[in-house]
Parts: structure tokens; C-alpha cells; sequence
């Protein structure tokens, strides 16, 4: 098992795809990238890739290769991304040089508002609008998280494998934010919102209690207890899939 490729994925495909909804739900960050007008390519040689595009204010996040990159950014290892991201290294540009500026301050400002707002401080979370966007990044990622772990970590390809085919839904009541992981022969696939049909669903009361769970606060067992979280629908599907969220802060703490 190679834990630096998890964790090089888990940042490419979990982290990174969060700035799609910290522009949409930080205003902040909607008004200082509206007249970003880029994409950026980040690839690992002879490994994963996965690419931002901003336009008027918008993200985008795709897995692969962007088919013009206004600036490329490649680095030699998983491991090195994982620097990248620890704050420890950086990428080198292949293309895009003009652009250095951009990255040291511009962009690293964004990143550094996704990391206040995916890391709090002691007592931020009760401010609400702070714990709606701090609650959905968390959840996105620990969904897309999961996708990740499945596909490569031993353990939870195992717990995959023995899921049945469903859809599962996570969804904080009374207006979201909700995911839906789908399950297919041992691969999850994630999507953003409700979904109409699920196989199995968790859905939380409000977004204190999912905010709660996913902050280390409240486990499982007695937000169901106390009835803050409730799960109905094929059990196996739930139970397997929470198996594999436990192991997602060993490889994003």
C-alpha cells in the first residue's frame, strides 16, 4: 500500500475540489475571484491529475487533464504533492510563468481562506454562517474521501467489496447540504445534492448535529441515540460505508 498515492489523491480529488464551493458559498471569495479568468493544471508524473478552471467569479474542479491550461504545475511524487499541501513544498511550472505572481499571493490566498474554513479555531463553528460552509467542505470531503480510500486502501477496499450495490445519501435537514455516494461493485462514485431514489439514507436533523459528527465531537451511536441522526434504508450500505469515513482522518489529519 502506498500512503503517500492515498493521501496525493485524498488532496487532489477530496481537498481540492472544495474551492468549487468555497467560491459559490464565501462571498468573500466569490468577489475576489470574479475577474479570474484561468485554469490551472496540477499533475503527478506518471500519476494522478486534476485541474481548477475559474471564470467570473465561478470553479470548477475535474479530475484529469485540462485541455489548455493557462498555467501547469507538475510534481515528481505523491509525496511531493502532499508537501504542497502540508505547506512544506512547492510545485514546479511547466507553463504559465507569467502567472507566479498569481499563485504566490492570489491563489494562495484562496487556499488559505479553504484551510480557515476546513480547520476551525476554538469557537468558530458557532458562528452560523462559519458552520454551514465549514459543514459542507467537511462533508464533501470526507464523501469524495471515501471514493478514494475504496479504491486503494486495503481495509476499506475490502469493506467496499463486501457493500451491495445502492445509493447512499447523507443529507442535514432542513435545506442540506447533501451528498450521495453510489456504490457499484466495490466503487463508489459522488455526487453533490439529493438524490430522488437512495438505497439507504443518513440524514441528520440539523446542521449543529452533522456539524458535531464531523468535527470529532459526536460519534455515530449516540447521535442516533439521541436521535440527531437517523439511518434507515439497506443497513449493510450505511454500516460499511461509516467504517470507511472512521479511516479518512488517519490519511487527512
Amino acid at each position: 500500500m502506498d500512503v503517500n498515492l492515498i493521501r496525493a489523491r485524498m488532496n487532489l480529488f477530496a481537498v481540492l475540489q472544495n474551492l468549487e464551493d468555497l467560491v459559490a458559498l464565501d462571498s468573500e471569495m466569490t468577489k475576489f475571484t470574479r475577474s479570474w479568468n484561468l485554469s490551472i493544471q496540477f499533475s503527478v508524473l506518471n500519476g494522478p491529475s486534476a485541474f481548477l478552471e475559474f471564470k467570473q467569479g465561478s470553479c470548477k474542479h475535474g479530475a484529469g487533464k485540462h485541455p489548455n491550461p493557462t498555467v501547469r504545475l507538475l510534481f515528481l511524487s505523491p509525496a511531493h504533492v502532499n508537501k504542497m499541501f502540508d505547506g512544506k513544498g512547492s510545485p514546479i511550472p511547466l507553463k504559465g510563468f507569467s502567472k507566479l505572481g498569481f499563485l504566490q499571493k492570489d491563489f494562495a490566498k484562496l487556499t488559505g481562506r479553504l484551510e480557515y474554513f476546513l480547520k476551525p479555531a476554538k469557537g468558530q463553528v458557532q458562528d452560523e454562517t462559519y458552520r454551514k460552509i465549514n459543514t459542507t467542505l467537511s462533508l464533501y470531503t470526507a464523501a469524495y474521501a471515501v471514493r478514494e480510500l475504496a479504491l486503494l486502501e486495503p481495509t476499506c477496499k475490502q469493506l467496499a467489496n463486501a457493500t451491495p450495490n445502492g445509493v447512499l445519501m447523507i443529507h442535514v435537514l432542513p435545506d442540506g447540504p447533501a451528498v450521495h455516494l453510489t456504490v457499484e461493485k466495490g466503487l463508489f462514485a459522488v455526487g453533490k445534492g439529493v438524490h430522488a431514489h437512495p438505497t439507504a439514507k443518513m440524514t441528520f436533523k440539523d446542521l449543529k448535529a452533522a456539524n458535531d459528527l464531523l468535527g470529532g465531537r459526536l460519534d455515530v451511536s449516540l447521535a442516533v441515540s439521541e436521535q440527531s441522526l437517523m439511518l434507515s434504508g439497506v443497513l449493510p450500505v450505511i454500516e460499511n460505508t461509516t467504517m470507511i469515513l472512521d479511516r479518512v482522518e488517519k490519511y487527512l489529519a
